[in-house]
C-alpha cells in the first residue's frame, strides 16, 4: 500500500529550523465526532488559505463506516523522523492519515494523496487485531516514529490497565505488537514522546477506559486515583527506567511537548487539575545526570464563580477550574501555547529559559462561566481545547470539544462545536483571527496541518 520513493518526500525535514521555513499551510484535517453515536464520525478538509474565498470553511469530508467510533487523537504513517540515521526509512511518504476510534478501538486509514481536499478511507484495523496482537484496546495518541507507527492505547480489551503503546508496520499497516518489554511499575497510560537524541522515551497517565469513559468519576478523583505520574523508558531497549510522581494531589497528567530539537533534554507536561486548589499547572521535566527531574514552572489558579453557574459537578467548588487540556510548543521551542477549557482562556508562554515562563499573550473564547464570544459569533459554549501550531509559528489552530462524556459534565447545556485561528506575533502575542470562525454539525477535536505542524514530527539534527 505504501508507495516507493526515489527521494526523500519533500515535506520531511532534517531539523526543526529547516521545517519552521516550510511552506505555509493551506489544507488542515480536523476529526469530528457525534455525541449521540447515531451519526458516522468523519474527517474534515478545512481551508486555512488568507486568500481563499472558502478560507476557514470546510472543503471535503469522509464519513467512517460505522458509528460510535469518537474520533479523538490521529496522526501521520510517516514523517520527518524518517530521516533519522539508525532507523531511515525515505522512501516512504506523508500520505497516510491513522484515525482511531477511542470508544470502538478501530484505526481507519485514510488516503489524502489523489486528492487531498477529499481522503479516501483505504484500510481498516479492526480492534480484535489490536487485542489479539498488542493485548490492548481504546487507542488514543498516534505518533510516526522510528521504525514503524507508534500508538498508545489506555488499557487492556476488558477496560482495565495496564494502557501502553503498540507499533503498527508502516508499509502494511499490521499491528506489529506491544513495544513495551518490562513496564516495571506503569499501569495507567496516556500521551507519549522521545528524546530521539538521548535514547529516551517519556509517558504519561490519565487513567484506565473504566476510570474515563463514563465521565469523570468524583470519588476516583478525590481519591487521587487518576493518573500522576511520568514515566522514563529506554527507547530502543523498550524497558522502563524511571518512574516520577508528581504527587497524588496533582490529577490527569497528559500532554507532553519534548523540546523539538534533539541535542535538549527537557520538555513540558499539563497538569488537568489540582485537589489543592483547582488549579491547572504545566511542569517541565530535564535530564539531570542521569537522571530525569521535574519541576513545576506555571501554575493556572481557578476563577470563584456563582455556584449558580456552575454546572452540578462544581457547584459545591464555587469556582471554575481552568481544566488545561492541551498544549503545545514552537518548533523554535520559544513559544508555549496552554489551553484552558474551563476558563475558556489561550495562553501563550515565552519559555526561552524553560524552568522560567514569562506570560505573553492570552485570548478568551467560550468558558463555563465566561462563555466569550468571537467577533463573528454570540456567547460560546466549549472552550480553548485541542491546538495545533503552525510549523512557522504564526498561527494556532483551536477546537473546543473534549471527550463526549466528558463534554456532558461541564458543559450540560451541550457544546456547539467550532473551530477557529489565532494569530501569534513573532515578538509574542496573540489576536483572534476575525476571518476565520466556523461552526460544525458534529463536535471538532484535533487538527493536523498538511505537510506536518508543531506536534506531528520529530526531528533527529538540530
Amino acid at each position: 500500500m505504501a508507495t516507493t520513493l526515489l527521494r526523500p518526500d519533500q515535506t520531511f525535514y532534517p531539523s526543526p529550523r529547516l521545517a519552521a521555513k516550510a511552506p505555509v499551510e493551506t489544507l488542515a484535517y480536523m476529526v469530528t465526532f457525534d455525541p449521540s453515536r447515531k451519526k458516522p464520525d468523519g474527517l474534515v478538509t478545512l481551508d486555512v488559505d488568507p486568500g481563499s474565498k472558502s478560507f476557514g470553511k470546510q472543503v471535503g469530508r469522509v464519513d467512517a463506516p460505522n458509528v460510535g467510533d469518537e474520533f479523538h487523537h490521529f496522526g501521520w504513517n510517516v514523517c520527518s523522523s524518517a530521516l533519522c540515521p539508525y532507523a531511515a526509512h525515505p522512501h516512504l511518504e506523508r500520505r497516510y492519515l491513522l484515525v482511531p476510534g477511542l470508544r470502538s478501538s478501530r484505526i481507519y486509514v485514510f488516503d489524502i494523496k489523489p486528492d487531498p481536499k477529499q481522503p479516501k478511507l483505504v484500510h481498516t484495523i479492526e480492534a480484535q487485531e489490536i487485542a489479539e496482537r498488542a493485548g490492548y484496546s481504546r487507542p488514543h495518541t498516534i505518533h510516526c516514529g522510528p521504525d514503524g507507527i507508534y500508538v498508545s492505547a489506555l488499557g487492556a480489551p476488558d477496560g482495565n490497565g495496564p494502557g501502553g503503546i503498540f507499533v503498527i508496520d508502516h508499509d502494511t499497516f499490521a499491528v506489529k505488537g506491544r513495544w513495551e518489554l518490562d513496564r516495571g511499575p506503569q499501569e495507567l497510560a496516556y500521551d507519549f514522546w522521545w528524546h530521539l537524541g538521548y535514547d529516551t522515551a517519556i509517558t504519561s497517565e490519565w487513567g484506565t477506559p473504566n476510570m474515563v469513559e463514563g465521565g469523570v468519576n468524583p470519588d476516583l478523583l478525590l481519591a487521587g486515583n487518576y493518573g500522576h505520574k511520568l514515566h522514563i523508558w529506554d527507547l530502543p531497549k523498550r524497558r522502563h527506567r524511571q518512574e516520577i510522581d508528581l504527587g497524588p494531589e496533582q490529577q490527569m497528567v497528559l500532554e507532553l511537548r519534548p523540546a523539538h530539537d534533539p541535542s535538549k533534554a527537557y520538555g513540558f507536561v499539563g497538569v488537568v487539575v489540582s485537589l489543592k486548589d483547582l488549579s491547572s499547572s504545566i511542569w517541565t521535566w530535564y535530564l539531570d545526570g542521569s537522571t530525569y527531574k521535574v519541576e513545576k514552572v506555571i501554575e493556572i489558579p481557578a476563577e470563584p464563580a456563582n455556584p449558580d453557574d456552575l454546572p452540578p459537578l462544581l457547584k459545591g467548588f464555587k469556582a471554575v477550574p481552568p481544566l488545561v487540556s492541551d498544549i503545545n510548543l514552537s518548533l523554535d521551542d520559544r513559544w508555549l501555547y496552554v489551553s484552558a477549557w474551563g476558563t475558556g482562556e489561550f495562553l501563550q508562554f515565552d519559555v526561552s529559559d524553560p524552568f522560567k515562563p514569562k506570560k505573553t499573550g492570552s485570548v478568551h473564547l467560550g468558558g463555563i462561566v465566561r462563555k466569550a464570544p468571537h467577533p463573528k459569533s454570540g456567547p460560546l459554549n466549549g472552550g480553548p481545547q485541542m491546538v495545533e501550531l503552525s510549523r512557522d509559528g504564526k498561527r494556532a489552530y483551536l477546537t473546543n470539544s473534549l471527550y463526549a462524556s466528558w463534554d456532558e459534565q461541564f458543559y450540560p447545556d451541550g457544546i456547539k462545536s467550532w473551530a477557529t485561528s489565532i494569530h501569534a506575533k513573532p515578538e509574542g502575542g496573540l489576536s483572534l483571527d476575525e476571518g476565520f470562525f466556523s461552526t460544525f454539525e458534529q463536535r471538532t477535536h484535533q487538527v493536523h496541518l498538511q505537510g506536518g505542524d508543531a506536534s506531528s514530527d520529530s526531528y533527529c539534527y538540530s
